[in-house]
């Protein structure tokens, strides 16, 4: 099959799919005599894999890792479900984040009369100029 029946039958579009083959995530294509990408369904598999895998938020180098795992019979499953635990805890350092953002500008939108006066905490706190948001 072709780049755009790969892409389709991953969900990974044909860009992203020649990057990956440029960063060396995956083997390159083969070619048809015409020069053309050519895609079989292992191809088409690894590339769920990998879209899956970035969803979940894994990295470009995770993912290259997790496939040398998936690839390889003899690996040990503990090392899989390490990859996981860190990504869990990566996840929920982004949740604290992102709490803390959303904290913060609901602190500031409190503060804020939103009336017909030009007086903004919320503008005052981007510029470096309010008193500081709790959060």
């Amino acid at each position: 099959m072709n780049i755009g029946e790969a892409a389709e039958r991953s969900g990974v579009p044909a860009k992203t799919i020649r990057y990956y083959e440029s960063i060396g995530l995956i083997a390159p294509a083969e070619r048809s005599e015409g020069g053309y990408r050519v895609y079989d369904a292992r191809e088409v598999e690894t590339l769920r894999f990998v879209q899956r895998a970035r969803s979940l938020g894994f990295s470009i180098e995770q993912v290259s890792a997790l496939l040398a795992l998936w690839r390889d019979r003899g690996r040990a499953s503990a090392d899989v479900k390490a990859m996981a635990r860190g990504q869990v805890a990566a996840i929920d350092r982004k949740i604290a984040e992102l709490q803390g953002m959303r904290d913060t500008l609901e602190h500031l939108i409190e503060r804020c009369h939103g009336d017909h006066r030009p007086d903004c905490p919320i503008l005052e706190d981007l510029a470096g100029q309010g008193t500081g948001a709790a959060g």
